[in-house]
């Protein structure tokens, strides 16, 4: 990659929403590696959407040749970050922890460089926080900490009237002092967090020039919402959109990106993947039904980062075998690997079985998903077309179509008839 300054990098894309010292910060950047990390508390076995802004700009950083570090909350987990909540967390035990913290380790090493000999590390804040000597800790850490400055968060100050306990309190300060042990250990210079992380952010930046320290830095990344409900980015009415393909199966994963509001694409492209920027202005300056295929483009990009290039190749085909491709002609230019593949390609992966032709001209609709191996019964495939989850070349069976007799179709000529069950499940009969 070319020799830029990091930091840049992040700002043109779009990652830096505030920022303590952003001069000095772009000068750290010039004249040394830079160790930085991001803290996630550890409340699932798989990280979601929302996550991947966090991820991608460690990734990014990983990519120029800095540090990145994943600090995983095994401790502050067990007290629960307060920000953005109207009530307190459900207290995890140490044991479901440890099992999230297992699932997500191969997420965050499709971003970052976690295998052995790589820049990147993951690293447990309980390592310290659950031997700390408390009233120790209140003398040497918790003296630094005015309690009128920490109301005054709006990470407190919002939950001052629905409650706020003291559990809950303490975890700036805990915050704080990860930072500070970073910083000691790691030489970690840089926390970055979402928007609403600021607090605690510079509390750790503070903490670490009270203990005298050198000027650390601290920088937060824009929240992005639905510009529609206002909801966060990667919620919706199933709730969140997972990593892990057994909570948010790959289709659905690859449309839930296919299907963002088109006034993100431009930010989405920049945040999400990792497409040149020329590539993205052009992308999302696409005119009319274009737009529709920069959404595409974007899809396969996160989808194949997430789940790797077969799992998008294949989520990408079945899209164009059920909605279409958005460009045909592929008029649009792109660097990306989605381009190799094409609307013949989608027809060329469905799995196909040969019938005699005696026994197609014998046949009933219904009778073609049995026939294809798409149901197991007639009586199932009606259930299928009465649930409207049977479609014949991607028009939906009727149920008064149902018992239609198949000789005389017109596809009969063509030689063959592709069947779809469900949104995913394609079978392609030959006529032998």
């Amino acid at each position: 990659m070319e020799k830029r300054n990091a930091y840049q990098i992040l700002a043109e894309r779009g990652y830096i929403y505030q920022c303590t010292n952003e001069a000095g910060l772009i000068e750290l950047f010039d004249k040394e590696v830079v160790t930085a990390y991001v803290g996630f508390d550890i409340t699932a076995d798989s990280l979601h959407v929302g996550h991947m802004l966090p991820m991608m700009a460690l990734s990014w950083l990983d990519r120029c040749g800095h540090r990145p570090i994943t600090l995983m909350g095994g401790g502050t987990s067990m007290i629960g970050d307060p920000s953005g909540r109207t009530e307190s967390r459900q207290l995890m035990t140490r044991e479901s922890i440890l099992s999230n913290m297992a699932g997500i380790r191969p997420q965050a090493a499709r971003f970052l460089s976690l295998h052995q000999g790589g820049r990147a590390l993951m690293i447990d804040n309980s390592d310290w926080l659950l031997n700390l000597n408390y009233l120790e800790f209140l003398r040497d850490v918790g003296r630094h900490f005015s309690v009128n400055r920490m109301l005054a968060a709006e990470s407190y100050k919002s939950r001052l009237e629905e409650g706020l306990t003291f559990m809950e309190f303490n975890y700036m300060v805990m915050q704080a002092y990860d930072f500070w042990i970073l910083y000691k250990q790691e030489g970690n210079k840089l926390q970055m967090g979402g928007q609403d992380q600021w607090g605690n952010i510079v509390a750790g930046v503070d903490l670490i020039r009270r203990l005298g320290g050198d000027e650390a830095f601290g920088a937060t990344i824009p929240l992005l919402l639905d510009p529609k409900t206002g909801a966060k980015f990667g919620k919706t009415n199933a709730g969140a959109v997972w990593l892990d393909k057994h909570k948010t199966p790959v289709f659905d994963f690859y449309q839930f990106w296919r299907n963002t509001d088109d006034q993100q694409t431009a930010s989405l492209l920049n945040l999400f993947t990792f497409l040149p920027l020329e590539e993205t202005r052009y992308l999302a300056a696409l005119p009319g039904r274009l737009v529709n295929r920069a959404k595409e483009i974007l899809a396969y990009e996160v989808t194949a980062m997430c789940h790797g290039r077969p799992e998008a190749d294949q989520a990408y085909l079945a899209a164009i075998r059920t909605f279409g491709a958005a460009d045909p002609a592929g008029e649009v230019r792109t660097s990306s690997a989605a381009a190799s593949l094409t609307a013949a390609d989608a027809q060329a992966e469905i799995p196909s079985v040969k019938v005699k032709l005696a026994t197609l001209e014998e046949a009933a609709c219904a009778d073609l998903f049995v026939l294809a191996g798409l149901a197991d019964s007639k009586s199932e495939a009606r259930r299928l077309i009465r649930q409207g989850g049977a479609y014949l070349n991607e028009v939906q069976v009727s149920e008064k179509a149902e018992n239609d007799p198949v000789k005389g179709a017109d596809w009969l000529a063509g030689g063959q008839v592709t069947l779809r069950a469900g949104k995913k499940r394609y079978k392609k009969i030959l006529v032998d």
